[in-house]
């Protein structure tokens, strides 16, 4: 049986998954019992204009940089090659589309070092399950979020047996619908989560820091704003096939991503490489980046 657990008090009832029933019922809530803002922050745009605004059912092909913000190279032939030629192949093709090679952690196999490949692979049955924090390393879904840098790439060197979707979702066109009909959550999510000292971040969501022990809890208009993220991209978003041998590129200033649950089999497992407000977390991807000192695993683990 399904434990079900209550929120603690005075905390809102939300999940990492977001709930449809309970985004619905917190809308009724607050707009009954709460007197909720009307104009959008000073500044703001009413409505966001570009190619990067764009919704999935009207969606056309063009480049990554200047358009709608993401591209698939599809159909590596990945197992004609050894997993040190497909990643020799994704780094290069990759150099194409940015100059400079993110950090994904800061130290491999226990020594110092940047490490600017991860690997997202169900390792639930063979790493303990208490040191994963994070939804890439299993099979679960994965809600529509951003990551940290500009360009985020991903190479399938497998698919699952079935589900794993990629799903791509315009962030201004979120911004869009939540601007013309919900300026206050637009007032939300462009005030820091949290206050008080750290060691939490406090920064807009609109430029979630994984929790800690110490972090606040959020309010109830926080927790709508989140979910509102959530379903508002679903609403809009594309589903990419993704496929074994593709490699998708997205531009993470304009673009939510997120992944349907799946299921591996022995034969097919899903296998994929991974303003002033984010200055910090820019610097842990790109800060003091050497050639010398970066490292390309050619095996999954999960990030220290």
């Amino acid at each position: 049986m399904a434990t079900i657990t209550a929120p603690l008090p005075g905390r809102p009832d939300i999940s990492y998954t977001p709930d449809m029933a309970k985004y619905l019922a917190r809308i009724k809530r607050r707009h009954e019992l709460e007197k909720l803002e009307t104009c959008l922050p000073e500044g703001f745009p009413t409505q966001l204009e570009s190619k990067l605004m764009w919704e999935g059912q009207s969606l056309e092909e063009s480049e990554i940089h200047t358009s709608h913000g993401f591209k698939v190279v599809r159909g590596v032939p990945v197992l004609k090659y050894t997993r040190e030629e497909n990643i020799i192949i994704y780094a290069s093709i990759s150099s194409h589309i940015a100059p400079i090679r993110g950090r994904q952690d800061n130290q491999y196999q226990g020594r110092p070092t940047d490490v600017v490949l991860a690997h997202i692979k169900d390792l639930s049955s063979v790493v303990d399950t208490s040191k994963i924090s994070a939804p890439a390393y299993t099979t679960e879904k994965q809600v529509f979020h951003t990551d940290i840098g500009d360009v985020i790439a991903l190479f399938a060197l497998g698919e699952a047996a079935s589900g794993g979707q990629s799903y791509l979702s315009s962030s201004w066109r979120v911004y869009n619908e939540l601007a013309s009909t919900r300026p206050d959550l637009i007032q939300t999510l462009a005030e820091p989560y949290g206050k008080g000292a750290r060691p939490y971040t406090l920064r807009p969501l609109l430029h979630h820091q994984p929790a800690t022990e110490d972090i606040p809890t959020i309010t109830e208009a926080q927790a709508e704003a989140l979910d509102a993220l959530h379903f508002i991209a679903e609403k809009y978003a594309v589903s990419l096939d993704f496929r074994q041998g593709d490699i998708q590129y997205v531009n993470n200033l304009s673009i939510f991503h997120a992944r349907s649950g799946f299921q591996d089999s022995l034969e097919k497992q899903r296998h994929l490489k991974t303003p002033a407000a984010l200055q910090d977390r820019w610097d842990r991807v790109y800060a003091g980046l050497s050639a010398e000192n970066t490292v390309f695993p050619l095996e999954p683990s999960v990030r220290s």
